[in-house]
């Protein structure tokens, strides 16, 4: 009995030794790129250079990221695909003027363009709502939406979340 209760103590202080040998090699994780402030100032000029025309400015280079950052100008855009993604998630903050969404509902007759992309004409039973400078709106993943600026001036930051990071440009 001594002997097997000195063999399991032995096995217990081994296992425990071995947990803590683990745990005390464990650090925190490092950042895996530089962080990014960027000022009103240097948005306000970047918004500048986008207004001509339909544009869009990187604000992150997405590779290897779970994410994506961008300035967004449309003016007087129609005839924008409807749009619905598998495993991303788009948030929108409206800098400047307005837009209108089509929300929810389904995809009329979609394609996909792109492995979990959806692209289709319109969409069904969707919700119409208008934005305007300063709303937030979060699309989740699987939501139909769709955007028109037409006869208006929109800019945005789009955030977009990705379910994995995206593959580094070789």
């Amino acid at each position: 009995m001594y002997v097997t209760c000195h063999r399991l103590m032995i096995i217990v202080v081994v296992i425990l030794g071995s947990a803590v040998a683990v745990f005390a090699q464990r650090k925190p994780s490092e950042p895996t790129r530089p962080f990014v402030v960027m000022s009103s100032q240097s948005l306000d000029d970047l918004e500048k250079t986008l207004k001509p025309e339909n544009k869009t400015s990187e604000l992150i280079d997405s590779a290897g990221m779970q994410l994506r950052v961008a300035v967004q100008h449309e003016k007087n855009k129609t005839g924008a695909a409807a749009e619905l993604h598998d495993a991303s998630d788009d948030v929108y903050y409206v800098l400047d003027g307005g837009a209108t969404l089509v929300l929810g509902g389904k995809l009329d007759s979609p394609k996909e363009t792109d492995p979990g992309e959806w692209r289709s004409p319109r969409i069904i039973d969707g919700k119409t709502i208008e934005i305007k400078k300063g709303d937030l709106v979060v699309v989740p993943r699987g939501t139909p939406h769709q955007r028109s600026t037409e006869n208006k001036d929109f800019t945005m930051i789009l955030i977009k979340i990705y379910a994995e990071p995206l593959k580094k440009k070789p």
